[in-house]
């Protein structure tokens, strides 16, 4: 561990990597560096507990506990290596499932604690030591060609590096929400001692113009996939506050009894309010007559003049209220707006910096700072100091497509009910405080997040119908729920028909096993009383959540050329609305399943065996995920392919001493230890399309098992 007050502009004062400079050995070493430099900061966080038995409760009941966060960002990296096949190996298959999903409290995430035994913090810190010697070594030995593109096995891991950083904000947001005794003062870190009343603040001038957003693939810094493509907007002339609202001003809106009267809220931001029983900010805290601010680690005397740090329904609130008290047509800056404000004022990117222009990178304090202290032309904080709450939900911009090695980064946010913010705040470093980083939240999520408000003419423009596009998704939507193809039955009615006529009127919990966007999930729950259902794709599960949340979820499916359909599946017409709290969804590795995954009387492995990367390890544990006298049905067309599946993974398909080895033979070699096979093979066509008139089919064989 690196003694930070020693080492203060090493850690503090480092930005991301410019890609495309340099000589192959010098992107090598600055990669090395920047992952060790992201490594000891994380780490160093960390030591901000007084009693580390904090770090396994819950500082946000929708948020796992502080413990998942510290393991999380080093699994990251061992996922990600395995997933590219930079890797072979695992190094501890237990962490790497448990620590694997949970960042966002998303619905196919599972934050019932009664399902983590949760490890001795010692062991998370042995398992992160020997991540960052496997991750140097990869670093290290890996060929190296420039540019560091979003091919290249270095894209990887930057990916790792910038989630980390992530990281490095959203469990300081977490940390503040701890009690104080079981903190300490973290050592180098510079809060701001300087305060003052808050400053009149005004409305200014902002010039129209035309804002370009996106990049493209050969940009040079490291970019998160909904960053990329093209998106343009021609803006007329507004008004934006010269600075973000301070707390000074936040406070006449508490006063004024904001917090008590329904009309300046939304719906959503009411609902919140009423259930948190909300009077003021949530780091604002009344002592006596007085009123504190609860920092990172400690709290200190109300600072007027800092900004105000709340969610995006409490900044909605204050500008309805703000309209009503001036009679302006108040609300906050579009994501649009925010870049032509930070356009104009000409600031080069991160990396380019002499010294960061605003108080971000950790280049100035570790905590906010008066509203007033950092001028962009006429404007404060354009940057930096707190995240800026939008108006805009975030969605992808033309050309959007997802990495093949994260690919649920973006696409679960583009719901609507994700915001954009927008600046970075005081510890937004690496990706987080470039000019083309986009990141969004829930609105009742807390960040070190603020606002600026604005007055304009310029159309807050937000796509109420969202149709599903992406292409994979979009497949098996159709495949799924679509109006039937070629006169071919539905493979997901008919697999679940026969798993459910397989278990004689026995009915429980049942396991669907890749079950994409869900139907199978749906037909297997008219007869189980639980139906869970896992798939390792989060593009996929956000369908299947979006049906069961909505009644109904909409998808685009490409017909010919440029000729597509609209679709709206519903709840209703399939005649499933009974069924909604009978399934869940969730994302999983088949490969390596949560220990929370067992106690099922039917497990479906459906039509994934050729599709993971070690499938003979979920062969040989699955009995234990099995009620006694439980079915396991598996449905595949054995269709083994190394893109997928390193060769010495797959289960048949292959010769052995010149003979041919089929994987229905290894699979009764495989499974006749713990279970009795029952009935004949049965076969069923699979048809996955892709236009009107190109699809793929599959013949699906079905074996029955049933555990001994």
């Amino acid at each position: 561990m690196k003694t930070i007050t020693a080492n203060r502009k090493e850690l503090f004062d480092t930005r991301t990597l410019i890609l495309n400079a340099g000589t192959a050995d010098e992107m090598r070493q600055r990669i090395l560096s920047y992952f060790h430099q992201t490594f000891d900061i994380d780490e160093h966080l960390f030591e901000v507990f007084a009693d580390e038995s904090a770090m396994y409760k819950r500082a946000d009941p929708l948020r796992h506990p502080l413990i998942f966060y510290f393991g999380h960002t080093a699994v990251f990296f061992i996922n990600k290596l395995i997933l590219s096949k930079i890797i072979d190996n695992r190094i501890n298959p237990k962490f790497e499932s448990m620590f694997a999903v949970g960042v966002d409290e998303m619905s196919w995430d599972d934050l019932d604690m009664n399902h983590y035994d949760w490890p001795p913090i010692d062991e998370v810190r042995a398992y992160r030591k020997q991540v960052r010697e496997r991750v140097d070594q990869v670093i290290r030995e890996t060929p190296l060609n420039l540019p560091v593109n979003w091919k290249s096995p270095f894209w990887v891991i930057m990916m790792g590096i910038e989630h980390a950083r992530i990281h490095l904000e959203t469990s300081s947001v977490l940390i503040r929400q701890l009690p104080l005794k079981y903190l300490k003062p973290v050592g180098g870190w510079k809060i701001c001692d300087e305060n003052g009343q808050a400053p009149a603040n005004t409305l200014l001038p902002v010039d129209g113009g035309m804002v370009e957003m996106g990049k493209d693939r050969e940009h040079p810094l490291y970019g998160w996939d909904n960053e990329y493509g093209q998106h343009k907007v021609e803006l007329k002339p507004f008004k934006a506050s010269k600075y973000l609202c301070s707390n000074g001003e936040f406070l006449e809106f508490v006063e004024a009894g904001g917090y008590r009267e329904e009309k300046y809220w939304t719906e959503e931001g009411w609902s919140w309010r009423s259930y948190k029983e909300a009077e003021h900010p949530l780091f604002w805290i009344k002592d006596s007559n007085a009123w504190k601010l609860r920092l990172v680690y400690n709290e200190i005397a109300m600072p007027w003049s800092w900004p105000v740090e709340i969610n995006y329904l409490e900044a909605k609130a204050f500008s309805n209220w703000k309209s009503e008290v001036t009679g302006r047509s108040i609300r906050l800056a579009t994501e649009e707006e925010w870049y032509r404000m930070r356009d104009l004022a000409q600031i080069p990117d991160q990396p380019y910096w002499d010294k960061a222009p605003g108080n971000i990178n950790m280049e100035q304090y570790q905590s906010p700072c008066p509203v007033n202290e950092f001028a962009f032309g006429n404007f404060y904080d354009i940057i930096g100091n707190v995240w800026q709450w939008t108006e805009t939900p975030i969605s992808g911009f033309g050309g959007f497509k997802v990495h093949p090695f994260y690919d649920d980064f973006s696409t679960p946010t583009f719901d609507l009910r994700h915001n954009l913010i927008k600046g970075g705040s005081w510890i937004s470093t690496g990706n987080e405080a470039t000019r083309d980083a986009r990141y969004a939240f829930r609105r009742h999520f807390y960040q070190h997040a603020g606002f600026r408000y604005v007055e304009s003419e310029n159309q807050v423009v937000i796509q109420r119908d969202v149709y599903e596009t992406d292409p994979e998704v979009v497949r098996y939507c159709h495949a799924q729920y679509g109006p039937g193809l070629h006169g071919v039955p539905n493979y997901h009615q008919a697999i679940a028909e026969m798993c459910i006529e397989r278990m004689h009127g026995k009915t429980g919990r049942a396991l669907d096993l890749g079950c994409k966007t869900g139907r199978s999930t749906w037909e297997l729950a008219r007869a189980f009383d639980e139906v869970t259902g896992l798939d390792f794709t989060a593009r996929n599960i956000r369908l299947a959540i979006e049906l069961q949340e909505n009644g109904n979820m909409q998808y685009i499916f490409p017909e010919e050329g440029e000729l597509v359909s609209y679709h709206q599946i519903n709840l209703k017409d399939l005649n499933m609305e009974a069924l909604t709290k009978k399934v869940a969804f969730y994302q999983a590795d088949a490969s390596n399943l949560k220990d929370l995954y067992t106690g099922y009387d039917l497990i479906l492995l459906n039509d994934i065996l050729d599709e993971m990367y070690n499938p003979s390890k979920l062969l040989n544990q699955v009995h234990e995920r099995l009620n006694d006298g439980g079915m396991l049905v598996i449905a595949s067309s054995y269709n083994w392919d190394e893109e997928r599946t390193e060769k010495s993974n797959w289960v048949g398909g292959y010769r052995e001493d010149g003979e041919p080895v089929w994987t229905r033979e290894a699979l009764n070699q495989l499974l006749s230890e713990h279970f009795e096979q029952v009935d004949k093979d049965e076969h069923l066509p699979s048809v996955l399309p892709y236009s009107k008139r190109k699809y793929e089919v599959k013949n699906i064989e079905i074996s029955f098992w049933e555990k001994r």
